[in-house]
């Protein structure tokens, strides 16, 4: 049986170490390097809803407001020295053009509070394009490099997105269905922080071959709970 060792902390995120870095995963889905003041978050797909709309799928077109709330407050809680946005920040190539000049603004606002850093991801490969920010492929902080698609295979250090997981856990009741962080100590995959992502199940093939031995999953909720790859059920 593998032993993990994860700390909760008041706030209800989980601690333990990947890769011998430090990782606070946060409630919300935000990552937080303590060490390097850096906040992490993958996958916002801003502008998804008026995507959806232009194909003729009406969403209610709040889901950039919402996305926008949400990071703003990991923001104002942890005062972090940069924010790393981990791909896949715009769900579009043309986003920029349809996002409402106030969410522009808060952008813009968030960028003189903090670094915001940009990494290209594969529905954004400009980055921030004309929003405010700075633009990378990839970064380095502490042992972890944080880059959008995880690497074939296991690699050690790497902290990604892209693939949204979610985790179904089992119960004696049922099962509940949640967005989680996984993780087998070497390398970590954050869930999807906009609130249009969606989500995968950790146990489906996109995920066979990224982890050296079968991985926990961090489930959020009010808290973020640690879950053993036993107790995850496929969907």
């Amino acid at each position: 049986m593998t032993a993990w060792r994860v700390q909760q902390r008041d706030c209800g995120s989980a601690v333990m170490a990947v890769n011998d870095a430090e990782v606070v995963m946060r409630p919300s889905g935000a990552l937080w390097l303590e060490g390097e003041r850096a906040l992490v978050v993958a996958d916002l797909h801003l502008e998804k809803g008026s995507a959806y709309a232009a194909r003729g799928q009406m969403l209610p077109p709040y889901d950039t407001r919402e996305t926008l709330d949400r990071l703003q407050a990991e923001i104002e809680a942890l005062d972090p020295r940069v924010t790393v946005l981990l791909g896949d920040t715009l769900h579009d190539g043309s986003a920029t053009t349809r996002i409402a000049p106030d969410d522009r603004e808060r952008i813009a606002a968030l960028a003189r509070r903090t670094t915001l850093l940009w990494i290209t991801g594969n529905h954004d490969p400009d980055g921030s394009g004309d929003l405010a920010g700075e633009t990378a492929v990839e970064i380095g902080l502490s042992k972890l490099v944080l880059r959008h698609e995880p690497s074939p295979g296991p690699a050690p250090g790497e902290a990604a997105g892209h693939l949204h997981p979610c985790a179904r856990v089992k119960g004696a009741a049922g099962s509940v269905r949640r967005r989680c962080f996984v993780t087998d100590g070497e390398r970590l995959i954050l869930p999807a922080f906009g609130a249009y992502a969606g989500g995968l199940n950790v146990r489906d093939t996109a995920f066979a071959g990224l982890f050296a031995r079968p991985p926990l999953a961090v489930a959020l909720g009010k808290k973020a709970h640690a879950v053993r790859w036993g107790m995850l059920a496929g969907d």
